[in-house]
């Protein structure tokens, strides 16, 4: 009989093998890896199950900016024309000057300083039209010391 220790067998030596602990970094590649493809397979499917909310702008008519003349060449209306995006309207006479900085024009309107519409426009020229009665459709701004701040989208006059 041979003396054998527990760990060898006919002739053969088996050992056991240290095992080897990921490092923290590796532990992160992998994640990161993994959190990748599973956020691009989802964003991919997400993509062809749920309806775009906004359609295929393609085909749909985008308001333009324009500019209307009368018969002797001035202007007499300017702007986009979108009730849906400027919903609030005023009338009255354009005046230049704002409010203690508040915007660049306004409508003079009856009932005093009170009643003025201060303006301001990121579509339209608002200089051709001062001195002249008119009509604007923008949207109304919160303002800090006039009553009334609104961003001018389209003007005509009256």
């Amino acid at each position: 009989m041979h003396n054998k220790t527990p760990h060898q067998q006919s002739g053969t030596m088996i050992h056991k093998i240290d095992k080897v602990a990921p490092t923290p970094v590796a532990v992160a590649v992998i994640i990161l890896i993994f959190a990748t493809i599973l956020g691009g397979a989802t964003g991919f499917f997400a993509s062809k199950v749920i309806p775009n909310p906004i359609g295929n702008t393609a085909s749909k008519t985008v308001p333009t900016n324009e500019t209307e003349k009368a018969a002797d060449g001035s202007v007499r209306a300017a702007g986009i024309k979108d009730a849906k995006v400027f919903k609030d309207t005023a009338e009255g006479v354009l005046r230049e000057g704002g409010f203690e900085d508040e915007g660049s024009f306004h409508l003079e309107r009856p009932g005093g300083k009170s009643q003025n519409v201060y303006l301001t426009s990121s579509t339209v020229d608002l200089s051709q039209f001062v001195g002249k009665k008119v009509s604007v459709m923008g949207k109304t701004f919160a303002a800090e010391k006039a009553g009334w701040l609104m961003d001018v989208g389209y003007i005509e006059v009256k």
